[in-house]
């Protein structure tokens, strides 16, 4: 083993080239690299928008990375935003795959709005009066938001976010050339009377929020506040993008959901985003978008220029495994298991930790948010948990201005179990220390 590891690594490295029954043998000297081009003309292009009205265009996906990159052998993942491989229905989804390949039709070209059966199924778990027809099938939260916030706004535009909020959406509004404007959020949610007041200020067309276990936060919009969001929305003649994108990672102690906003909109304030992707795999990518009205032909006709459409065998798939017994088995053992994690996150941050603010527990989701003590620097703690083996989130990403206090952003599902969560929280205090 430790020869074929050798080996493998001077081929990476082209020093050696292997050739299956034969051996290995050194590489061929490299050729002489050709003199580089000069690139510097695109910085200019690339910078140059054309009007002087219109907000520059800047693509800065480091946030949306920081989740996505996998850490070093033996560091902690507290930074993650998928489950860990042991709580995702691997055997389910290979299942619902295999099944799905051999069904008729499966590898022929789908309607470009989804498959039927897969848009009525996201429509019943939006509830009301939401139909299959109002349903688009689209590959992944992340696409769909790109296809709502391009649909609903110009370049220039400002739009408001929740603050903090989740640092993919703002990544996605700047590539856009939109204006995030932040509107706080509080244990309740968003907050109605500032909401309203960052319309008038603002003129603003489109509000994007998320409602349930809201990222970063955990919050969840209080009742007596959804009705309010949607009048004060129509009062404006705004929009409300809503990313319900952890529905299905709810813990075994949250008692009754409220339905998504979308099910109590017959006006068709609300495009709703609804996504497969965080309760199964990161390449699960089938989630769905929901709208009434005029707009659902826009978010149709941009999503066909984009993508034409989601590949047909991974929507048979999907419906294969929401269809089958194992799908609401695999539900029930996430929703026990994250309750698990999240209290004993919570239990060893309180033993270990107690200078750490932890101002809300969540009771669906898979990470906590936490206020650092003043003083304390989040980019030092950063990298000082690196440095001791643990890798977390720093908050400033999730603001889209300056920040009221320092953060940081713990995920307890990336992890193999509650022994690493034990040890992670173990050397944050190692962290902690080197930086106070």
């Amino acid at each position: 083993m430790t020869v074929s590891r050798a080996l493998a690594q001077l081929a990476a490295e082209g020093l050696v080239v292997t050739r299956p029954g034969a051996g290995a043998f050194r590489a061929r000297a490299r050729a002489a690299t050709a003199p580089a081009g000069d690139t510097s003309w695109q910085e200019v292009v690339l910078s140059a928008d054309g009007a002087a009205d219109l907000v520059p265009r800047t693509v800065d996906a480091s946030a949306v990375l920081a989740t996505l990159a996998v850490p070093p052998p033996g560091v902690v993942e507290f930074n993650g935003g998928y489950l860990h491989p042991s709580l995702q229905p691997e055997r389910a989804m290979a299942a619902a795959l295999s099944r799905a390949g051999r069904r008729p039709g499966a590898w022929g070209r789908p309607p470009t709005e989804g498959l039927p059966e897969l848009r009525e199924w996201f429509a019943r778990g939006i509830g009301g009066a939401v139909t299959a027809a109002e349903v688009l099938v689209t590959s992944g939260g992340q696409s769909a938001l790109t296809t709502a916030l391009r649909a609903l706004a110009p370049p220039g535009a400002p739009v408001l976010v929740e603050s903090p909020t989740y640092p993919g959406m703002l990544a996605i509004a700047r590539a856009a050339g939109l204006r995030p404007v932040p509107v706080p959020v509080d244990a309740d949610g968003v907050r109605p009377e500032l909401l309203a007041d960052a319309f008038r200020a603002t003129g603003a067309r489109v509000f994007v929020c998320q409602p349930l276990f809201q990222n970063p936060t955990g919050a969840v919009l209080a009742p007596e506040r959804r009705p309010e969001v949607l009048r004060i929305a129509r009062e404006s003649g705004a929009f409300v993008v809503e990313d319900d994108f952890v529905r299905r990672l709810v813990h075994e102690d949250a008692g009754p959901l409220p339905s998504p906003l979308a099910a109590a909109d017959p006006d068709g304030v609300v495009v709703h985003v609804g996504s497969l992707t965080k309760a199964t795999s990161p390449s699960f990518r089938v989630s769905a978008l929901a709208a009434r009205g005029p707009v659902l032909e826009r978010l149709r006709a941009i999503q066909v220029v984009d993508t034409f459409f989601v590949p047909r065998p991974l929507q048979e798939a999907a419906l294969e495994l929401v269809g089958s017994p194992a799908w609401p088995r695999h539900l029930r053992a996430i929703s026990a298991e994250l309750k698990t994690r999240r209290d004993t996150m919570t239990a060893a941050l309180r033993l270990d930790l107690p200078e750490l603010a932890l101002p809300h527990i969540p009771s669906g989701g898979y990470h906590l948010w936490l206020r650092l003590p003043d003083g304390l620097d989040e980019l030092a703690f950063t990298s000082a948990a690196l440095r001791a083996g643990v890798a977390i989130t720093p908050g400033r990403p999730y603001f889209s201005a300056e920040p009221p206090a320092a953060h940081v952003r713990l995920s307890f599902a990336a992890v193999a179990g509650v022994g690493e969560i034990v040890e992670g929280v173990r050397r944050l205090r190692t962290a902690c220390r080197e930086v106070l």
